[in-house]
C-alpha cells in the first residue's frame, strides 16, 4: 500500500489482521507441506476442521498445532462435517475447550454430501445458539442476500457466502449475488468455496469482499507452495484494484493519448 493511500484495516471480532487470505489446512500431502503453504501465503488466520484435524483431541496422533502454532497463527476451528445444528454447536463447544476458551469459529452447516451446500436453516439455528454461548460466528452461508443480512443481523461477526461449490475450483459463478450482498453489508463479507486460481481470487477482491478463504485451491494445485504465493499477490492485487477503482467498460475504442495539440 502506497504512503498516499491508507487502506482502512481488517478486522475481525475486534483483532486487526494484516492479510487478507485465511487459508486452510486440510488436504495437503503431510504436515509439512501443510506449514510451508501456509507461510508462503502470509495468512495470519488458519482454519482447522475440528472433526477432521488433530489439535489435541488425540494424544497418540501428530498434532496440526505443532506445526502451525497458535502463537503465530489465528487458529479459526471450523465444522466442516456437520450437517445438523447440535453436531455443529457441540463440535464449536468441543474447539472452545481444546483451544483454552478460542471464541472465535467458522461455522458452516452442510445440506449433502454432494453439493457440500449450506443448509441455512440449520445454519441459522446454530449461529443464534453459539452466539448466546459467547462465540465469535464467521459463517458459511450460501449466495441468498436475505439470509446473509439476517445471519449478520443475528450477530455473527463475518458472513462467509459461496461463490462456487466447495472444491469445484468454478470460480466466482454468481458476482451479482455477491455485489448485492456487498452493498448491503454491516459486517465483513469473505468469499468461501469456489475459488480455483489467482485470477478468480482477485475477482473476488475487485468485487469489494474484505478477504478470501480458500483450502482446495492450494492445496490440490500442482505446486502447492507457488499457489499459496500466487494467492497472496491475487488477493493484494485485487484489493488495490479494488480500492483504484476501475475504468468503466466502453463498447467503441477511445485513444489512449491525448488528442489536443496535434501536428497536422
Amino acid at each position: 500500500m502506497t504512503a498516499s493511500f491508507q487502506d482502512k484495516p481488517f478486522t475481525i471480532a475486534g483483532k486487526t489482521y494484516q492479510s487478507r487470505l485465511l487459508i486452510g489446512t486440510g488436504k495437503y500431502r503431510d504436515l509439512d507441506e501443510t506449514r510451508d503453504a501456509i507461510e508462503a501465503s502470509g495468512a495470519e488466520i488458519v482454519t482447522v476442521a475440528v472433526r477432521r484435524t488433530n489439535i489435541g483431541q488425540n494424544p497418540d496422533e501428530p498434532n496440526l498445532l505443532d506445526v502451525i502454532s497458535p502463537d503465530r497463527y489465528t487458529i479459526l476451528p471450523n465444522t466442516a462435517g456437520c450437517f445438523d445444528a447440535a453436531e455443529a454447536v457441540r463440535t464449536c463447544r468441543l474447539a472452545r475447550e481444546l483451544l483454552d476458551g478460542h471464541n472465535l469459529v467458522k461455522l458452516e452447516v452442510l445440506a449433502d454430501q454432494k453439493t457440500l451446500f449450506p443448509n441455512v436453516i440449520e445454519t441459522l439455528k446454530a449461529a443464534e445458539v453459539l452466539i448466546k454461548d459467547g462465540f465469535d460466528v464467521m459463517v458459511y452461508t450460501s449466495d441468498d442476500p436475505i439470509i446473509a443480512r439476517q445471519l449478520a443481523e443475528m450477530g455473527c461477526c463475518a458472513v462467509m457466502p459461496l461463490a462456487g461449490l466447495i472444491g469445484t475450483g468454478l470460480g466466482i459463478c454468481n458476482p451479482y449475488n455477491l455485489r448485492i450482498i456487498l452493498e448491503e453489508a454491516k459486517v465483513p463479507v469473505l468469499v468461501d468455496a469456489g475459488v480455483g486460481t489467482a485470477s478468480d481470487a482477485a475477482i473476488a477482491m475487485e468485487l469489494g469482499c474484505e478477504a478470501v478463504l480458500m483450502n482446495s485451491a492450494i492445496a490440490h494445485a500442482g505446486h502447492p507452495v507457488l499457489m499459496a504465493q500466487a494467492m497472496k499477490h491475487a488477493i493484494e492485487a485485487g484489493r488495490l484494484a479494488y480500492l483504484a477503482g476501475r475504468m468503466p467498460k466502453r463498447l467503441y475504442a477511445s485513444a489512449s493519448s491525448p488528442l489536443e495539440g496535434l501536428i497536422r
